[in-house]
C-alpha cells in the first residue's frame, strides 16, 4: 500500500526534524518530553501525520521553542499551491 503524503506535512516534518536535531534532542527525548510515542514523532517527522495545535503547542514546549518558531516553515510557502487549491 502506497502512503499519499500531504504537502504540509512533509514540509512541517522536515523542519520539525531540523529543529529537534539543533537542539540535540533524539526522537525518544522529544517523545518522553512531549508525553508522546517516538512513533508518532517519527511519522510527523517522515510527513505521514499531520500534528493537531495542541501537538504543535506540546512540542514547542517540549523543545523549548516558540509554537510560532515550529509553523514559521510556512511563512515563505505558497500556502495556496501548498494546499492544491
Amino acid at each position: 500500500m502506497t502512503v499519499r503524503l500531504q504537502p504540509e506535512a512533509e514540509l512541517f516534518g522536515a523542519w520539525l526534524r531540523e529543529l529537534r536535531q539543533k537542539h540535540s534532542m533524539t526522537q525518544d527525548a522529544l517523545a518522553s518530553a512531549s508525553g508522546m510515542t517516538k512513533a508518532y514523532i517519527s511519522d510527523m517527522e517522515r510527513g505521514l501525520s499531520v500534528p493537531s495545535i495542541t501537538t504543535v503547542l506540546r512540542l514547542a514546549l517540549a523543545i523549548g521553542c516558540k509554537q510560532a518558531q515550529l509553523i514559521r516553515v510556512f511563512d515563505d510557502a505558497d500556502l495556496a499551491a501548498l494546499l492544491g487549491l
